[in-house]
């Protein structure tokens, strides 16, 4: 039962359909979770921008509010007249208006006249410096923005002031070292505008708002940024401003649904907004909850970052919508494989019957029948196996008869070729010998001075077709395997070297690259020097012989593999390895190691017509008269001997690449 096809098709049905929708839900859960992900940091991005407007335009409404004030004349008359009581009740109504915490007026040289808190009214010397005073009276114009204020300004302004700038600093995870228990300074928003008298500065008017345990700013921010929205009964949206890295101002709550006042930003925010001054937005652990949050450094009036502006999304609003998504995403896969599974078992019920029939005639086939009933063709797929069912048993029956032609006709094949090498080697034999005694008489001819040109000249003819068949009758020796090896221990790579040298000059002339890559660690093979140095010298020249000027012709040695199972005749490879190393044994057969040399070249390539061809006996593309057809044929006669194979693979106009292989053993034919 678990071998049957019925149920191998069902169980791959259930395998496929749990695995695409294993992947399915891996990849749509890392979809859903960075799309969640994108739109909370594309919003807190857009909400830190509103937090940062906000934060500016009650700068911008404080600075305005001093401008306007200190445009009005009265405002140095009284000045001049030291008239305090008037100058306090025009500050504390301006303060009133702009809901400043502090403001007061100074005279040129830096006293305070009034102030609006206690000690409201004062001609004497300063004890304490007034940092926005002094600046203005420094500049000699007007400035807004962010001061840190020393808490005994502050408390000199107003106790209160001082005694909401003191916080004691709460133990928090994350959070960098420091060594006070807390802070008594206190971060403003302040503005300073100068009095003029004309040209001159006869006092200054002064403002702020202290942001330690403020909550104006960061309530707007949280009700304009996110309106009032809550999940689950709470505000998703938060705010705080940082002195340094101490919260002064938020509405972040710690686990009492306190305000988080005293606690600390983690280090690592720290150091990338404060210290780096660059803008940090990631998922990040606040106080007691996880926030998709945003953070970017304030600069106070001397530009320097003093503090952290932040606004933060509750993350359990996304992780609520991604797990809503990916629920329904999980229950529609769930649907679809159990709907894939339905239809696996239909459709196996419905292969299988067939299919038996299928294994019935297999069966009868086995026994020799080669035309068993099949019964009725179906029309589907399964149709379509039975068709190719009957064509195969057709085709066996061809086979057996083309088989037995094929080997009747490679009988007569190799009979015929040996006849060849036999007439070949008694034809040479029989030739050169009469061949030689003609070319010595035409020589001797030529050293006679007493014939005219038009003889000479046909003596020479004579002498160069001579030595033409004597080259021919040469290679048909060669080709008989008439002449006996001389084998002797080699370094391939130096009689590859050596053979090089002998055509460097050759490939000089023609403008062509000539490069040797020897391999490393080739063992020492026991070769005829001499015939194994024609086969180089013969395929080297021939991809002189196919290149152009420019081309390249790379000679490379090295330890590849073999299998006699692979190689077709004469070891001819259409679309075999390239280069020294192919590996032959992807087949299942018997991996043989040995030496490989590859000579490749970028020439002209060889159509795929005449691959087939290359080592047969006369056969060549060459001009007449410019070779005989026999060096390759002869060639891999050489390394058949030495019991290796030649291999060829090529492409029209990209090159050609010979491969000699001879296996790591010796096995010279004696």
């Amino acid at each position: 039962m678990f071998y049957s096809t019925r149920l191998r098709l069902i169980i791959g049905f259930i395998g496929v359909s749990i695995l695409v929708g294993v992947i399915s839900l891996f990849v749509g859960s890392q979809l859903i979770y960075r799309a969640v992900l994108n739109e909370a940091t594309m919003r807190i991005s857009r909400d830190l921008n509103a937090a940062r407007e906000i934060y500016l335009s009650r700068i911008m409404t404080m600075d305005m509010a001093l401008n306007v004030a200190a445009l009005d004349p009265e405002f140095s008359s009284l000045l001049y007249e030291k008239n305090t009581n008037r100058l306090l009740n025009k500050i504390k109504k301006i303060a009133r208006q702009s809901e400043l915490d502090f403001a007061g007026i100074a005279d040129g040289n830096g006293t305070t006249v009034c102030r609006i808190g206690t000690n409201s009214t004062a001609f004497e010397k300063e004890t304490v410096s007034n940092p926005v005073v002094e600046f203005v009276l420094s500049r000699g114009k007007a400035i807004s923005g962010t001061v840190i204020l020393p808490y005994e300004f502050l408390h000199e302004e107003n106790p209160e002031l001082a005694a909401r700038a003191r916080i004691e600093l709460l133990p928090t995870p994350m959070a960098a070292p420091r060594e006070e228990g807390e802070e008594k300074s206190g971060m403003a928003l302040c503005a300073g505008v100068p009095i003029l008298n004309g040209q001159d500065v006869i006092g200054v008017i002064y403002g702020g708002k202290l942001l330690n345990r403020d909550k104006e700013i960061v309530d707007t921010v949280r009700e304009t940024a996110f309106q009032g929205e809550t999940f689950k009964g709470r505000s998703i949206g938060t705010a705080t401003i940082f002195f340094k890295d101490l919260r002064i101002s938020t509405n972040v709550l710690n686990p009492q649904q306190e305000r988080a006042i005293g606690t600390r930003v983690s280090q690592e925010v720290k150091d990338r907004v404060l210290i780096e001054g660059e803008r940090w937005t990631d998922r990040a652990f606040v106080v007691s909850d996880w926030y998709i949050t945003a953070y970017e450094p304030i600069i106070d009036i001397h530009g320097d970052r003093v503090g952290i502006l932040y606004v933060g999304v509750l993350e359990d609003k996304y992780v609520f919508v991604r797990r809503n998504l990916l629920t329904v995403f999980i229950l529609i896969t769930i649907a679809g494989m159990a709907i894939a599974t339905g239809l696996g078992f239909l459709l196996a019920h419905k292969i299988t019957v067939p299919v038996r029939r299928l294994i019935s005639a297999g069966n009868e086939a086995t026994k020799g029948n080669l035309d068993p009933e099949i019964g009725p063709i179906s029309n589907n797929e399964i149709g379509s196996l039975q068709t190719t069912f009957s064509e195969m048993l057709r085709s066996l029956r061809e086979r057996d008869a083309r088989q037995r032609a094929e080997s009747e006709h490679k009988l007569i094949l190799s009979e015929k070729q040996a006849s060849i090498g036999k007439l070949a080697a008694g034809v040479a034999h029989e030739i050169n010998n009469p061949l030689t005694g003609v070319l010595t008489f035409t020589h001797m001819l030529l050293k006679r001075t007493d014939l005219d040109d038009e003889i000479r000249n046909d003596l020479q003819t004579i002498a160069k077709e001579t030595e033409r068949v004597r080259k021919i009758v040469k290679g048909l020796l060669d080709f008989s395997r008439q002449t006996k090896l001389d084998p002797e221990p080699t370094d391939i790579n130096r009689l590859v070297k050596n053979t090089i040298e002998l055509v460097e000059n050759q490939a000089l002339i023609k403008g062509l690259i000539l490069e040797f890559l020897p391999g490393e660690d080739l063992p020492v093979r026991t070769v005829d020097r001499s015939q194994l140095q024609s086969v180089l010298l013969n395929i080297i020249m021939n991809a002189i012989d196919a290149s152009d000027p420019g081309d390249s012709v790379t000679v490379r040695t090295g330890i590849g593999v073999s299998s006699a199972e692979t190689v077709p005749a004469h070891g001819r490879e259409k679309n075999g390895p390239a280069a020294a190393g192919g590996d032959e044994s992807g087949r299942g057969e018997h991996a043989v190691k040995g030496i490989e040399i590859a000579v490749t070249d970028t020439g002209c390539g060889i159509p795929p017509a005449n691959l087939d061809k290359l080592f047969d006996p006369f056969f060549t593309t060459k001009d007449v008269g410019q070779g005989t057809g026999l060096g390759l044929a002869v060639s891999y006669g050489i390394i058949e001997r030495h019991g290796g194979k030649i291999r060829v693979h090529s492409e029209v106009d990209k090159g050609s690449t010979f491969t000699i292989w001879l296996p790591l053993e010796d096995k010279i034919e004696k």
